[in-house]
């Protein structure tokens, strides 16, 4: 039996002897294996590896939207495993945002409605103002009626951090923000994620395989077969 550490009060994100296996034909595969850390409020981690090291996987378990084979997630000091899909989703509204490399922005909504649109979904009275003042902190106060269609990739990775950002999560989880822009594009992006994250004081989690962005983290988690490789200014 595993007998749970002691729930780390100073962490937005705790693991405790993480392990996911999924069926592979006959056999077991072990994505990940009995993986510890802690992460606190206000840091910034880059999970890093090779395809199939498991990183996606880990981010996915991390954020809720996947569960755990065995050990125990604490998200803002609750237990994942104890959550239905309905309390983790509730979860996630409360205290997470998202960024991801494919922008994820509805093609038909403008750049000022996608950025609404999880203010409305909280009830948010000041959605509208709320959405126009991160759109002017991305710098496309002049797009903000324009389709996603209508933006570049840059831009619409734009309406993507604005829209993470507004509703002030707790936490935000980024997968590869980076990695559909070409380089001058990215460096932009990824300049304004990180100023943004620092004047919000957001926790900020993310996947990449941009050694460049990993390095400006505060802490690094390499995995290889889904095991932790090196794991640099992290607490397990």
């Amino acid at each position: 039996m595993t007998i749970p550490l002691p729930v780390d009060t100073s962490a937005i994100l705790q693991v405790q002897q993480l392990t996911k296996t999924v069926a592979s034909g006959k056999s077991t595969l072990t994505i990940l294996h009995d993986l510890s850390l802690s992460v606190a409020h206000g840091a910034s981690l880059a999970i890093v590896g090779s395809s199939g090291s498991g990183k996606s996987t880990l981010l996915g378990l991390l954020a809720g939207l996947d569960v755990a084979s065995s050990g125990e997630i604490y998200l803002a000091g609750n237990a994942l495993s104890s959550l239905s899909e309905d309390g983790r989703a509730l979860l996630r509204a409360k205290t997470a945002g998202f960024v991801f490399q494919s922008f994820q922005l509805l093609p038909d909504l403008t750049a000022l409605e996608n950025v609404m649109l999880p203010l409305e979904l909280s009830d948010r009275a000041d959605a509208r103002s709320v959405a126009e003042q991160w759109l002017t902190k991305v710098g496309l106060s002049e797009r903000m009626q324009h389709t996603p269609r209508q933006l570049s990739g840059g831009e619409q990775q734009r309406v993507a951090l604005a829209r993470a950002f507004a509703p002030g999560p707790a936490i935000l989880f980024a997968d590869e923000p980076t990695g559909s822009l070409d380089s001058a594009t990215g460096l932009v992006i990824a300049d304004l994620l990180f100023t943004l994250n620092r004047e919000a004081g957001t926790t900020l989690v993310l996947v990449t395989h941009d050694e460049t962005l990993a390095a400006r983290c505060q802490s690094q988690l390499r995995l290889a077969a889904g095991r932790v490789v090196i794991a640099e200014g992290l607490a397990a």
